[in-house]
């Protein structure tokens, strides 16, 4: 029987989304699955579906900020919320492709999500990303060169589109085939589910 694949739709702009990246290779883990990591734009998620963050909503905004120092305290990971939310993530997010064609796109994303949520550093600025490029050991004038090509691009854009035909409509989502799992508070389901116990 082959192994389940988790496929992770993420963006660096979700503090949800860092929650989850905090424990997805552990549920994979224990449910015998593998994660496929899958970089999009949350924010053309939001347009082409009609959502809208949460932060727009005062009483959820207000809500979310304590919700998400409950997860972190739960989960027992480092959370601060950054001065420079909300982030324009294209670049980050372009990054990400450029990594995952190299390779990495996994270390890429634990990384580039801890600096901005844990360490309150803003992605949106080239030499940031530059520096955390170098601490994975990838070329960073490389990567530049990478996240200018239409490849990369267009990528990133399919990959967006191709979340909203499925169902998606925030982030993180999760699939299991063509079965969804939206939001970090869905991890314990989304376990079940790979073990069969729902």
């Amino acid at each position: 029987m082959p192994t389940p694949i988790i496929e992770f739709f993420w963006d660096v702009g979700s503090p949800y989304t860092y929650l989850a990246s905090t424990q997805i290779e552990k549920v994979a883990q224990t449910a015998k699955a593998s994660v496929k990591w899958r970089p999009f734009l949350l924010g053309g998620i939001f347009r082409d579906t009609g959502n809208r963050p949460p932060v727009e909503v005062p009483a959820k905004g207000a809500y979310m900020l304590k919700d998400l120092q409950t997860w972190a305290a739960y989960y027992q990971v480092p959370f601060s919320f950054p001065a420079s939310f909300p982030v324009n993530s294209l670049l980050p997010m372009r990054t990400a492709v450029a990594a995952e064609m190299l390779g990495r796109g996994k270390e890429y994303a634990l990384t580039v999500m801890h600096l901005y949520w844990a360490e309150g550093k803003d992605p949106s600025i080239p030499e940031i990303i530059k520096e955390l490029l170098k601490t994975l050991d990838l070329d960073p004038e490389k990567i530049d060169q990478m996240v200018q090509t239409p490849e990369v691009k267009e990528t990133l854009k399919a990959n967006s589109a191709e979340a909203v035909s499925r169902g998606a409509f925030g982030a993180p989502t999760f699939f299991v085939g063509d079965k969804m799992f939206w939001g970090n508070d869905r991890l314990g389901l989304l376990e079940a589910y790979l073990k069969g116990n729902i």
